[in-house]
C-alpha cells in the first residue's frame, strides 16, 4: 500500500531482500538548483544495491542513495550501519555485493579517490604525543601538497584550532580532539567530506562553530556526509537526510517532510495522575485518542496527533479538576520512530 503525508511518499520497497518500507521526499527546488550549480566543486558519491557482511551479520542491507554537493545528515540509531556506510565510501571496506562509486570510479583499492576525499572517523585516529599542528602537517605530507605550512595553517584556521596547535593532542578535549581530525581532514581542500558522529565531545560553542563550518562547505559546493543518532543535530544543518534501521534505508529526501511525517506518526504517552479513572472517561471523548488502557503505573495512552494531545491534556485535566503528576512518551527512541517508518 501507498500514501502521501505532508509532503513525503510512503511506500513498500521494491529491493528483494529489503522488504521495508521506504519513504521519499523531494528535495527542495532551491536545494536542487544550488547543488547542480556546483557539482564540479564536490562530486556524486552513488550506492546501488550495496550490502555488506561479516560472516552471518548483515551490517548494510541492499542501500541505494546518491549523495550530491550540499550538506547530508545520515541518521539512525547506534549500530543501524552507519559507520560501514561511510568507511565502504572512503574505499576502507568493500561492498559484499552491489556498486559504490565516486564520479563513476569504485572507491575501493582506488588510492586516486583520496585526492578528493577527507574521512572524519568516530574513534580517535589521532597520535597523543603529537602536537595539534604536527598532526595537520602529516596529513599535509601525506598528501604531498606543494605548500604543507599553508595548508596547515589554513586548516587550524578554519577549525578554530590555531591557538591550541603547539599543545599536545593528549591534552585535548574530546571536543577539541573532534576538531583537530577535522583540520586534518580539510587540509588537501576535499571535495568531499565524510564525518562520523562528528559533534560527540563538543561543547555548545563548538557545536555551533562545526555546524556554520559545515553549512559553509556545503553551500561552496562540496559534498558533506555526516552521521549522527541526535535528530536536533540534521535538523539544524541537512536539508537532505537518509535514514537507516537495522542496516537498511528507512528514508530518504527533504528532512522536513520526513520530519513531519514522524511527528505525525502515532504515540504511546505514559500517564499518572490524581485521578486515572477519571481522566481515562475524559480522554475517551478527545478526538486525538485512539485507545485509553489501564496499567499498575496508571495509564498507557494512544494518540494520532502528537502535537494536538500535548495542548489539550492539560486543560483536559484541569477542567474535570485532575492534577497531572507524570506525563512521559514511551516511544520517542529512534528505533521506535523509523521503525513506524519501515512497518508503512
Amino acid at each position: 500500500m501507498s500514501h502521501s503525508s505532508a509532503g513525503a511518499t510512503v511506500g513498500t520497497a521494491t529491493g528483494a531482500t529489503t522488504g521495508a518500507g521506504t519513504v521519499t521526499a523531494a528535495t527542495p527546488a532551491s536545494a536542487t538548483s544550488a547543488a547542480g550549480a556546483a557539482t564540479s566543486a564536490g562530486g556524486v558519491i552513488e550506492l546501488v544495491g550495496v550490502s555488506r557482511w561479516y560472516g552471518n551479520v548483515v551490517a548494510v542491507n541492499d542501500i541505494t542513495m546518491s549523495i550530491g554537493p550540499g550538506v547530508t545528515g545520515l541518521l539512525g540509531p547506534n549500530g543501524a550501519g552507519k559507520s560501514t556506510i561511510l568507511h565502504m565510501i572512503a574505499g576502507f571496506l568493500e561492498p559484499s555485493k552491489g556498486t559504490l562509486t565516486i564520479d563513476g570510479s569504485p572507491s575501493t583499492r582506488n588510492p586516486d579517490i583520496y585526492r578528493k576525499v577527507g574521512l572524519v572517523p568516530e574513534r580517535d585516529s589521532v597520535y597523543a604525543f603529537l602536537t595539534g599542528e604536527q598532526f595537520v602537517r602529516a596529513s599535509a605530507k601525506l598528501h604531498k601538497l606543494p605548500d604543507i605550512g599553508a595548508a596547515t595553517a589554513s586548516a587550524l584556521q578554519m577549525t578554530e584550532m590555531s591557538q591550541a596547535r603547539h599543545r599536545k593532542i593528549s591534552t585535548y578535549s574530546k571536543g577539541m580532539r573532534q576538531r583537530i581530525k577535522v583540520a586534518a581532514a580539510l587540509v588537501h581542500d576535499p571535495g568531499i567530506l565524510l564525518l562520523d558522529e562528528p559533534f560527540n565531545g563538543m561543547d555548545p560553542r563548538q557545536r555551533l562553530h562545526m555546524t556554520d563550518l559545515l553549512a559553509k562547505l556545503g553551500a561552496e559546493g562540496r559534498v558533506i556526509l555526516f552521521s549522527t543518532h541526535i535528530l536536533e543535530d540534521v535538523e539544524k544543518l541537512a536539508a537532505t537526510i537518509q535514514v537507516m534501521v537495522a542496516g537498511r534505508l528507512a528514508a530518504s529526501g527533504d528532512f522536513r517532510a520526513i520530519r513531519r511525517l514522524m511527528t505525525s506518526r502515532p504515540h504511546m504517552f505514559s500517564i499518572r495522575s490524581s485521578d486515572d479513572r477519571a481522566l481515562a472517561a475524559a480522554l475517551v471523548g478527545a478526538p486525538s485518542t485512539t485507545a485509553v488502557e489501564f496499567t499498575g503505573k496508571g495509564l498507557q495512552v494512544r494518540t494520532s496527533d502528537f502535537g494536538a494531545f500535548c495542548q489539550r491534556i492539560a486543560p483536559l485535566a484541569r477542567a474535570n479538576g485532575i492534577t497531572l503528576r507524570e506525563l512521559l512518551p514511551t516511544d520517542e527512541s529512534l528505533e521506535s520512530v523509523f521503525g513506524y517508518l519501515l512497518s508503512n
